[in-house]
């Protein structure tokens, strides 16, 4: 019976190990640079396949994470001259909550995208021999008209790159799930890196028997797609900054200003993070990251802003970090 040569084309190879080791090498190293400079995610190295639980109350910033994390992802590193320090990478987002303020992320890539280009200076031309430097030859109104050109198409380059779904239910979360691998391979043909970030902005699913099977897909997906998992989850119980304070033993703190004037045990602490997710979904998280709101409040140009606090809990590094965020980034407060 003859093939062909089928069998022979199929185990042929097409790249050698040294090859296919630096691809997976570079395609890890530009997936998670989105997270090294953002806090509160400069303190943990994370990896592709990581899986990343993050805990806090309700305004706690935990879907303003997720908003700043995917505007550095879908972002490029560079593009026609000017520096954006972006990944280029694919974002999908999963909202189970029905909440996700799509304007707050389109407001915070703009302001992005507008402030790389203030700071690179005047508009670039396109082409390759002079694009490393200004086009002197522009008028005023005519390099504002481009400036705006280049920032709507890079804000439409961008948004192509983010993927949005939205579930009204637990069963419509578990069906997306199932039929979201074609989906996944489009992106992989369309993007050579396929999809970078997943993020799962939910609330409480209402059976354990579906994380079961929440679990098992979101596994066979990263199976298909190696990429970096973000999930918040809301706390049913919170306490007040001052209650926080006043109950951590201990802990290294990232400034004196925040250093509780007094200590006790750490049981209202444990209390209030207490684990109500089942066993395999913990068995899933691979780092845990907790959010609270201080009761400070703090000038930010024109605006006030509240402080918020993150400690990771897995691993658990002791440390108590306080930020701000704000339209383009997140910044610690010291």
């Amino acid at each position: 019976m003859e093939d062909n040569g089928g069998t022979a084309n199929w185990i042929a190879s097409d790249e050698n190990a040294k090859t296919m080791l630096a691809r997976i090498v570079v395609n890890q190293q530009s997936c998670l640079a989105f997270t090294r400079q953002l806090p509160p995610f400069h303190r943990v190295p994370l990896r592709a396949g990581n899986v990343v639980e993050i805990v806090g109350p309700s305004a706690s910033a935990k879907s303003e994470l997720l908003i700043q994390v995917a505007v550095n992802c879908i972002l490029p590193k560079e593009w026609k001259g000017v520096r954006y320090g972006g990944s280029e990478g694919v974002v999908m987002l999963f909202d189970l909550d029905c909440r996700f303020d799509i304007l707050r992320l389109s407001h915070c890539l703009c302001c992005r995208i507008h402030g790389a280009c203030e700071h690179h200076g005047p508009p670039y031309s396109g082409n390759s021999e002079t694009n490393n430097r200004p086009n002197e030859k522009l008028g005023s109104q005519t390099s504002s008209v481009l400036v705006t050109h280049l920032e709507d198409e890079m804000f439409r380059a961008c948004m192509e790159r983010f993927l949005y779904i939205r579930c009204y239910s637990s069963f419509e979360f578990l069906a997306a799930l199932k039929t979201i691998r074609p989906q996944f391979q489009k992106a992989i043909e369309k993007h050579s890196n396929g999809v970078h970030l997943l993020m799962i902005d939910r609330r409480p699913l209402s059976l354990q028997v579906i994380w079961e099977v929440v679990v098992q897909e979101l596994r066979h997906l990263l199976q298909i797609n190696t990429m970096l998992v973000l999930a918040t989850k809301p706390t049913i119980y919170s306490m007040t900054s001052s209650e926080y304070l006043a109950n951590r033993d201990g802990r290294k703190w990232s400034s004196k200003s925040c250093e509780p004037s007094k200590y006790g045990n750490q049981s209202l602490q444990k209390a209030v993070n207490r684990e109500y997710m089942p066993a395999v979904w913990q068995a899933f998280v691979t780092h845990r990251l907790l959010l609270g709101k201080s009761e400070e409040i703090m000038d930010s140009g024109s605006k006030k802003v509240p402080v918020y606090t993150s400690e990771w809990e897995t691993p658990s590094l002791r440390f108590l970090d306080r930020f701000i965020v704000q339209d383009g980034d997140i910044s610690l407060v010291t």
